[in-house]
């Protein structure tokens, strides 16, 4: 299937799934870059509070509100 015949089924809400090699598929920009980030000690405590909560990581939890705010 070529380009633009797969865009334009995906435009009209087509099932495109099987024209797609999965064994082939990569995710843009997913290399993943450390950085060092100093907070309070009561934004920490507040973060774990609420990954708690959330039952998720406090690192998972300031990668999502962050992703979320950048978009």
């Amino acid at each position: 299937m070529k380009t633009a015949e797969f865009d334009k089924a995906f435009d009209a809400g087509e099932d495109v799934t099987d024209a797609i090699d999965w064994s082939r598929a990569r995710r843009r920009n997913d290399q993943l870059k450390r950085v060092n980030v100093d907070f309070p000690a009561w934004v920490v405590d507040a973060l774990d509070k609420q990954a708690r909560h959330l039952g998720v990581t406090r690192q998972s939890l300031i990668k999502l509100w962050i992703a979320e705010r950048l978009q």
